[in-house]
């Protein structure tokens, strides 16, 4: 009986804290964690919000790209440098779990940029979020500019 009960109480510390965990509050963490990793220039450190995967897909106006080693391609050609890159701000952040490890996010980018460096920019984006064991990760980003 006591190993049962032990066992029990250990299960219920291990499994206690998946449970408790908010989704909505994890998901924004990467948000933010991915705004900070942008504001010092940091690509590589943006990306690691994204599912390192092939299947990651990022979809624009310039057309649907598959892989996260693609997608962050895409990101240092574009923004090769910290002026490039400017500041960004996410805001306007819904997100809606889906599943236990599934969620979506809509919200709005605003880029701050010198004139020289390409002037303001910003927009809308959806994102599909899934739980990882190394944590909540993007499988899918479609972004709009804003004109």
């Amino acid at each position: 009986m006591r190993q049962l009960v032990i066992g029990g109480l250990l299960a219920a510390t291990i499994l206690y804290p998946l449970a408790a965990a908010d989704p909505a509050a994890e998901i924004r963490l990467v948000l933010d964690q991915q705004q900070a990793a942008w504001n010092r220039g940091d690509a590589r450190g943006f990306m690691e919000g994204y599912a390192a995967a092939d299947s990651t897909t990022f979809v624009s106006s310039s057309g649907v790209l598959r892989g996260h080693a693609r997608v962050l391609a895409r990101y240092l050609e574009r923004y090769p440098t910290r002026e490039k890159m400017g500041r960004l701000v996410f805001s306007e952040l819904e997100i809606q779990p889906l599943c236990s490890d599934s969620a979506s996010v809509i919200g709005r980018w605003n880029l701050e940029r010198t004139p020289q460096a390409g002037g303001r920019a910003g927009g809308v984006f959806t994102l599909l979020f899934r739980r990882a064991p190394s944590g909540w990760k993007i499988l899918l980003d479609h972004t709009s500019s804003s004109p």
